[in-house]
């Protein structure tokens, strides 16, 4: 009995992984794609922008683009950026409350 609620919570997390991907891998591709057309590219040009955009994975923080990122997007970069920063505890809280109030690190004053 443990092992099937075990493989059904391991199941059910691995699902909600997978669509919090599949959501943040959709948006990459809008933003892509928009930049393509932007750009007016087409054929070959427009498929490899698209590969070398889709396959480029710098946050909005390291460009230095100050674009506002999703929730679940931003729950990641943020807690990322403060533990590169080296925060811990109270200065943690804090950072990461600002971070996402601020939709991401690049925002983050």
């Amino acid at each position: 009995m443990k092992k099937l609620l075990s493989a059904a919570i391991i199941a059910t997390l691995s699902l909600s992984a997978g669509a919090a991907f599949a959501g943040a891998q959709q948006d990459k591709m809008k933003d892509c794609n928009k930049q393509a057309g932007d750009k007016a590219l087409k054929g070959d040009e427009r498929k490899k922008f698209m590969s070398e955009c889709l396959k480029a994975a710098a946050p909005a923080a390291a460009t230095g683009d100050k674009k506002e990122l999703p929730p679940k997007e931003a729950m990641g970069a943020c807690a990322k950026a403060g533990k590169e920063k080296g925060l811990k505890g109270p200065e943690q809280k804090k950072y990461m409350s600002d971070c996402l109030k601020a939709k991401g690190p690049a925002n983050v004053k």
